[in-house]
């Protein structure tokens, strides 16, 4: 533990006597198990590659001081300053994604990462945690005054960012975005037929997704008859984890990351599947778990209705992500490209998920009469 008094009026002693201490330490668990991970799963994908063997976890180290800096910046902030903060976010990353389809690189052709020297900067990732913010703040001040179209403005704001996210094409984090503004939707009060809507039109989306896009098609049609497609990378992560069985075979003695070409970043659960164990993967589950449970706790203790609705937004946002990872890994969802957070590599995906966290540890500090300072009021 931190040896600071409760009288000391510093920056970082008013921080820490605010802040949820469990919440700072379910994230260090997460972060020491991403650099145990990028050890284990990176070095082989890096000599496959032709780069030297500690590439990515030389670049993982890069990645994360900033991105720990900016976490511990954000969660020293207040409401209304974290407000501000997702605004010129999402109008950065707005323009960013308008720009992604002209400028970006082509990657197994998306275009979802625009190049800036020796990195790759995926905006979609920064605008999540923003517009789930400026949806609640729209979402609350509807709630608060009937006159404001705070609603109609969050669907508008929505069908744009949807929009552009098509053109990249990336409908992973297009279900993903819909399944967190969608449940802080159902949280601000949203009636029954206004549900029933949505509901129809997210599944008539999937639908023609499916119908009209072939790798959606593919996909979905690989998951439900592994026989009608190339199921290689899910087919080696199900043998990683029968390898692994109860306790791992080892540290660094898997061979799931010789094979598969994504081992650092999307299938990293496997790897630690192999290594470490079912035991070693069901800690990790209950880590989020953990994280994710607290924050909705304090979201239940909050008075603030925007509050409420963001804490309840961007925990969704970084929960189902983490589960979604988890789930591809295990044959339970067709396969998509995405992180799990604070574990697999990727600079975009660390900043983005520190940038979310720390707004999560900003809202859920003690506020008011029982924090010490106005200032955290």
């Amino acid at each position: 533990m931190i040896a600071l008094s409760r009288t000391d009026r510093s920056v970082l002693g008013q921080w820490w006597w605010t802040v949820d201490r469990w919440g700072v330490a379910a994230i260090v668990l997460l972060v020491s198990i991403g650099i145990l991970l990028s050890f284990a799963a990176s070095p082989g994908v890096a000599v496959r590659y032709d780069y030297p063997q500690f590439y990515f976890v030389y670049r993982n180290f890069l990645f994360l001081a900033p991105s720990l800096a900016v976490l511990f910046a954000v969660s020293l902030l207040t409401p209304r300053q974290v407000r501000r903060v997702a605004a010129l976010v999402f109008v950065l990353a707005l323009v960013l994604l308008v720009a992604t389809p002209f400028i970006g690189a082509e990657i197994k052709g998306a275009r979802r990462w625009i190049r800036i020297g020796s990195f790759s900067l995926q905006a979609s990732e920064f605008i999540k945690p923003a517009f789930i913010v400026m949806s609640a703040w729209l979402f609350s001040e509807q709630n608060r005054d009937q006159s404001v179209p705070g609603n109609s403005l969050a669907i508008l704001m929505f069908l744009t960012v949807v929009g552009l996210l098509v053109l990249q094409p990336d409908f992973g984090q297009i279900m993903l975005l819909s399944c967190a503004w969608g449940l802080m939707f159902f949280f601000s009060g949203l009636s029954l037929p206004w549900v029933a809507a949505l509901g129809a039109w997210a599944l008539s989306g999937v639908a023609a997704a499916y119908l009209y896009l072939p790798h959606v098609t593919s996909r979905i049609d690989r998951f439900l008859d592994p026989a009608s497609g190339d199921t290689y990378q899910v087919d080696r992560a199900m043998d990683a984890f029968q390898a692994g069985s109860l306790l791992g075979l080892g540290p660094g003695e898997g061979l799931v990351k010789r094979f598969i070409p994504d081992a650092h970043t999307d299938f990293i659960f496997a790897v630690a599947g192999e290594e470490f164990g079912l035991i070693a993967c069901l800690i990790l589950l209950g880590i989020f778990c953990f994280f994710v449970i607290r924050c909705l706790l304090r979201a239940v203790a909050e008075e603030d209705h925007f509050i409420q609705l963001t804490i309840a937004g961007l925990v969704s946002l970084f929960g189902l992500q983490a589960m979604i990872n988890m789930a591809v890994t295990l044959s339970l969802l067709p396969a998509k490209g995405m992180t799990l957070p604070f574990v697999s590599y990727g600079g975009s995906s660390l900043m983005a998920n520190c940038l979310t966290v720390g707004m999560l540890l900003a809202l859920t500090r003690r506020r008011g009469a029982t924090a010490l300072g106005n200032e955290f009021a």
